[in-house]
C-alpha cells in the first residue's frame, strides 16, 4: 500500500509542486492537500493520511500551535516543509521538541527549480516519517524543575557517549533534564544538518541542570558538561595528558552520516574503555551499532532505548541484533543508568 499523505500548506503553488513531486514515487499517493490547519483538521478526519507535510506560516492557526494539538489528540508523522526552517533552526527544533519527524528546508527564491532539487530529500523523508510511531505528547507544565548536585554520584573519569537520529531530539530532552547538574561528561552525536546543532545545545542547556554547549575542538571534557557534535563534522573523545577533550574533524561520512555515532562510539572505547557508558536512542539505519560493540568488549556498560519508547526503532534495534546492547531500557530508565554511577560508600 503506498503511503497516503496529506499536504498542508497556505501556498497553492506550493500545493502544486509538493503533489507532483511526491507524486513521482510510486510509493507515495497525495491523498489531498489544505491550505491551513482548520482545513486540514477535515481533511485528515475524512482521509487518514499516514503522513502529513506541514508549513509554519499559515492563516488562522499557526504551523506550530497546529502540531502541539495535532501531537496531543491524535499523533501521526509530520514532517515540516517550510522556508523557517532554513532562516529560523529555533522554529524547527521546536517542531522536533513537539513531535514532527524531520524538517525540509523549502528555498527562498527560485521556488519551482529549488523544490525540484529537494525532491529526492523530500520524498525520502516522507517514506521514513511512514515507519516512525509518533508518541502522544503530554501538555507542557511548564519547564521541568532542575536537579540539585548529587553529592553520591562518582563522575571522575566517567564518560557518558550518545547517539540519536530520527526522534532523538525530543529524546535527548527527556533524557538530559532528568540528570542532575554534577552527571558525568557526556558527548552526543546527533543526525543533524550544520546550523541546526548551535540553537539545538542552547535550547538544551536552558532546559537542564548539566550545561550543554556546540563541542568545540580541543575542549576539555568536564563533569556537568553535554558537548554536542556540530553538524556536519565528527565528535571524538580524546586525550590530552590526564585530561579528556574533545576532537572534531571533517572525515568522510561514516555510517552514511557526518557526524556519526560510530565514530565517536569507537573512540570512546579506545579512549575510556570500561569507564564509559554507552546509549544509543532512536534513529533509522545502523550507524552505532559497530562503535557500540567496540564499546561492549572494551569493557563500557552499552544501553539501547527500547523499542516501545522509540519514534523509530531502527539504531538501537540495529545494535542489539549485532549484541552491542546489554539492555533495552525505555529513557527514564537510562537516566537511570547514568544516575547509578556511586561512590563505593553510597553502594
Amino acid at each position: 500500500m503506498p503511503v497516503k499523505v496529506l499536504v498542508i500548506d497556505d501556498s497553492a503553488l506550493i500545493r502544486q509542486l509538493l503533489t507532483e513531486l511526491l507524486s513521482r514515487d510510486p510509493a507515495i499517493q497525495v491523498v489531498g492537500t489544505a491550505p491551513d490547519p482548520i482545513v486540514a483538521r477535515d481533511k485528515i478526519k475524512e482521509l487518514s493520511p499516514d503522513v502529513l507535510t506541514l508549513d509554519i506560516e499559515m492563516p488562522r492557526m499557526d504551523g506550530l500551535s497546529f502540531l502541539r494539538r495535532l501531537m496531543a489528540l491524535r499523533p501521526m508523522p509530520v514532517v515540516v516543509v517550510s522556508t523557517l526552517t532554513q532562516k529560523g533552526a529555533d522554529v524547527a527544533l521546536q517542531a522536533l521538541e513537539l513531535g514532527a519527524v524531520d524538517c525540509v528546508a523549502k528555498p527562498l527564491i527560485g521556488i519551482r527549480d529549488g523544490m525540484e532539487e529537494l525532491a529526492a530529500e523530500l520524498v525520502a523523508k516522507v517514506r521514513l516519517a511512514a515507519q516512525t510511531k509518533p508518541r502522544a505528547q503530554r501538555p507542557e507544565q511548564g519547564r521541568p524543575a532542575m536537579l540539585a548536585a548529587d553529592p553520591r554520584l562518582s563522575t571522575a573519569g566517567c564518560v557518558v557517549a550518545i547517539g540519536a537520529s530520527t526522534g532523538g531530539v525530543e529524546t535527548l530532552q527527556r533524557l538530559l533534564t532528568r540528570l542532575p547538574a554534577n552527571a558525568p561528561a557526556i558527548l552526543v552525536t546527533q543526525h543533524m544538518p550544520a546550523g541546526f546543532t548551535s540553537s539545538f545545545a542552547r535550547r538544551l542547556d536552558g532546559r537542564c541542570a548539566v550545561s550543554v554547549i556546540e563541542a568545540t575542538d580541543g575542549r576539555r571534557v568536564l563533569p556537568g558538561h553535554v558537548y554536542v557534535a556540530p553538524g556536519a563534522l565528527h565528535l571524538e573523545l580524546a586525550r590530552t595528558g590526564a585530561h579528556y577533550a574533545c576532537r572534531l574533524h571533517d572525515g568522510p561520512p561514516v555510517s552514511g552520516h557526518r557526524p556519526s555515532v560510530d565514530v565517536l562510539f569507537a573512540s570512546v572505547a579506545a579512549v575510556a574503555g570500561g569507564n564509559a557508558i554507552g546509549l544509543i536512542l532512536t534513529g533509522m539505519g545502523r550507524d552505532g551499532a559497530a562503535g557500540l560493540l567496540e564499546m561492549r568488549r572494551a569493557g563500557a556498560r552499552t544501553y539501547g532505548q527500547s523499542e516501545a519508547s522509540c519514534v523509530i526503532y531502527g539504531m538501537p534495534k540495529a545494535a542489539m541484533q549485532a549484541g552491542a546492547v546489554e539492555a533495552e531500557l525505555p529513557v527514564e530508565q537510562l537516566a537511570d543508568e547514568i544516575m547509578a554511577i556511586r561512590q563505593p560508600s553510597a553502594a
